[in-house]
């Protein structure tokens, strides 16, 4: 964790991986900003808390927040296929999958995998820690986000399923992890015109971000520009918000939403 004590600035959780420095482009070195780096799952807690004003909140979190969060800006992290950091590694075909072993710095991609196993394949696998097992050799299928699937990349695994492939197959529409979320009565002023230029910057500059920051977090050059050039989305547009609710649609079918709430747009 980074923590930057800053005094009268807004107070932003940010995920703590390669594929949120576009979105935060310019911030980092802005007094206007204090920002607090945490992995996805730690992230609704603090927004919660009040310890931050505004956090890139994992999307299951902000569908299970029912009505008192609300996404402030159209930049977010995303894919319209292929992801690369979101991946399930196994010893066995995907339809005989029968526990996974789970990253627990994500709440988003464990809820996407059990969505896409109950819509493929017709069952749930059974949900396991990946910490709760001895190693590699007891674990037939293991879910990794982030920076991990470069830098802790397991081994002896033939079989790789991306999840934003295998959620583009299922629905056809691209997949959101993240958004900035604040709570619903917050008035937050310039916040989305904030959040939208850094993304942008971040956008234009993202080969130079991946050569920047990338080595030091344990990707070659060449992939982390790859990754944030050619991999990710930033924007929530029109069919971003299609993608989102069609998840809500299939945890609420799958019985992992108690509410009928919408998500809420400022």
């Amino acid at each position: 964790m980074i923590t930057h004590m800053k005094s009268n600035c807004r107070r932003l959780g940010v995920v703590s991986y390669l594929n949120a420095k576009p979105l935060i482009a310019g911030l980092d070195h802005d007094p206007a900003f204090d920002l607090r780096f945490e992995v996805p799952s730690k992230l609704p807690a603090l927004l919660e808390s009040a310890e931050v004003e505004c956090a890139l909140v994992p999307v299951i979190d902000i569908l299970s927040a029912g009505s008192r969060w609300k996404i402030v800006s159209d930049a977010c992290i995303g894919c319209d296929g292929e992801t690369f950091t979101v991946r399930v590694f196994s010893r066995v075909p995907a339809e005989k999958v029968r526990i996974l072993h789970v990253d627990g710095d994500s709440h988003t991609s464990v809820a996407l995998a059990r969505t896409i196993w109950r819509e493929s394949y017709g069952y749930d696998p059974e949900i396991v820690p990946l910490e709760s097992a001895a190693g590699d050799a007891s674990r037939d299928a293991i879910l990794l986000i982030g920076d991990k699937v470069v830098t802790s990349r397991p081994v002896g695994y033939d079989l790789e399923i991306d999840l934003g492939s295998a959620w583009k197959s299922l629905t056809s529409l691209p997949f959101v992890f993240a958004a900035w979320a604040v709570d619903r009565d917050a008035d937050v002023g310039d916040l989305a015109a904030r959040l939208g230029e850094a993304r942008d910057r971040g956008v234009r500059s993202a080969a130079m971000i991946a050569a920047d920051f990338g080595p030091g977090m344990g990707w070659p050059v060449t992939l982390a520009t790859r990754y944030l050039t050619q991999r990710l989305k930033f924007t929530l547009g029109p069919r971003q918000r299609e993608g989102m609710a069609r998840f809500r649609e299939l945890l609420a079918r799958h019985g992992r939403l108690n509410h009928e709430e919408e998500l809420i747009f400022a």
